[in-house]
């Protein structure tokens, strides 16, 4: 099988890394990919965003399958480009059409789909531009902390948790005045709730599903969860306190219903959805949904995941994913990110990466990285995630936290906290 991989990410490495496993990969092409995925397959310099550029490249090398890891070209709609050209529709592609993938892009319709079909949710409310005093007034009532969110896609940056009021009125003027760009058309003002994250992940054809790995990411930039929202610092699978009688609470109460909700709205739905999910006194709520799976949480969930990933997808497109069992590694994962200086603000690129051959144990997932005369360089915010597996979470980070240090490049900043809470 020759598949095209969209996304240049940790994400999309780890996606590389598992489908290149498997007997059924005949060719990979990933596009644009990074210095990492360049090891897999080969690179090609096409944008994810660029529809008519990734079917002819499609075409041209005879791709059976594409899949695709962010999701901008979900929100987009590349699933209903692909469907709409009878060109195309012998192809595979592996993600919602766009009316699925606003399940993510438009966090206000997400909350009114999640309302409709009863699953756990907190108080919200969302305001456009042309209701900035109406917001402001109903700020003024909100307990806090405040939950400020930008309805669209950001980066998993557009998240404001706020303790003082007037620093939350300040902020939502200041996202409807364009702070996130676009993204910050509507704010989403949300009940803040408090408790444990953590996240599941379904492999869905918008009926059967197959739930994948837990995991926990941890977004915050600072130590002790402190600073500002990232796009995640690292993450660990399993996760300790999701047990077998809290993860039939998500299936019967979230997961279930959701389906339930895709169905009964007609969402054409091949691919993964992600939910983000909080623990409160044993219960669990749904902060947000993805229509794609989560960075860094693929770089745990995939070493974990034992099942041959193109033969999931096959199942998938076949409608044979009820017949199908996932197989999980009983080892923990943990990943840790190693970021640019500055990130999630302002940082440098082109920094040279020294010690990646040495962590022969762990597994180096790339990200922000290029390769340039030979070397490899930064060239994001997120440069690498180095996972380790291990009987334990705690032996896991031990193994990835050793082999971090020998990873060297100017302005390298990690967290040294990663799955401590646990």
């Amino acid at each position: 099988m020759k598949v095209m991989l969209l996304g240049s990410g940790g994400r999309e490495h780890a996606f590389a890394w598992k489908m290149a496993q498997s007997p059924r990969c005949q060719k990979l092409f990933i596009a644009p990919g990074n210095a990492g995925t360049a090891e897999l397959g080969q690179n090609v310099p096409i944008s994810p965003n660029d529809f008519p550029a990734v079917a002819q490249f499609a075409l041209e090398k005879e791709v059976e399958l594409v899949v695709v890891g962010p999701e901008e070209p979900l929100v987009r709609g590349i699933a209903d480009f692909f469907a709409a050209d009878p060109a195309l529709q012998h192809i595979g592609l592996v993600g919602p059409h766009r009316e699925g993938g606003r399940l993510e892009g438009r966090k206000a319709f997400r909350k009114a789909c999640r309302q409709g079909h009863g699953r756990p949710r907190g108080a919200y409310r969302g305001f456009s531009a042309g209701q900035l005093e109406g917001g402001l007034a109903y700020l003024a009532e909100c307990p806090t902390p405040i939950v400020l969110k930008a309805d669209g896609l950001a980066a998993g940056k557009g998240v404001l948790i706020l303790d003082d009021p007037a620093e939350a009125q300040r902020e939502f003027r200041a996202m409807l005045e364009g702070k996130f760009g676009a993204a910050g058309k509507t704010v989403v003002v949300e009940a803040f709730l408090s408790g444990r994250e953590f996240s599941v992940f379904a492999l869905t054809d918008g009926s059967a599903y197959a739930l994948l790995p837990v995991a926990k990411d941890y977004k915050r930039v600072g130590e002790g969860d402190t600073g500002l929202n990232t796009g995640g610092m690292g993450s660990v699978s399993p996760v300790s306190f999701v047990d077998e009688a809290l993860l039939q609470k998500v299936e019967t109460r979230i997961v279930q219903p959701t389906m339930q909700g895709i169905r009964e709205e007609g969402l054409r739905y091949r691919g993964f959805l992600f939910f983000g999910l909080i623990e409160v006194k044993g219960e669990p709520h749904v902060i947000e949904y993805n229509c794609r799976m989560g960075d860094p949480e693929t770089q745990v969930v995939f070493p974990r995941l034992q099942n041959d990933l193109l033969e999931l997808f096959e199942a998938l497109l076949q409608g044979r994913l009820s017949q199908v069992s996932i197989e999980k590694d009983p080892q923990a994962a943990a990943a840790v990110i190693l970021v640019s200086g500055g990130y999630p603000g302002p940082y440098e690129k082109g920094k040279a990466i020294r010690g990646l051959d040495r962590p022969a144990d762990s597994l180096i997932f790339h990200a922000g990285t290029t390769r340039q005369g030979g070397e490899v360089r930064t060239s994001g915010g997120r440069v690498l995630a180095v996972t380790s597996l291990a009987d334990t979470v705690s032996q896991a980070l031990k193994t990835t936290y050793t082999h971090i240090r020998l990873i060297e490049f100017e302005g390298k900043y990690f967290r040294g906290d990663i799955g401590y809470d646990l």
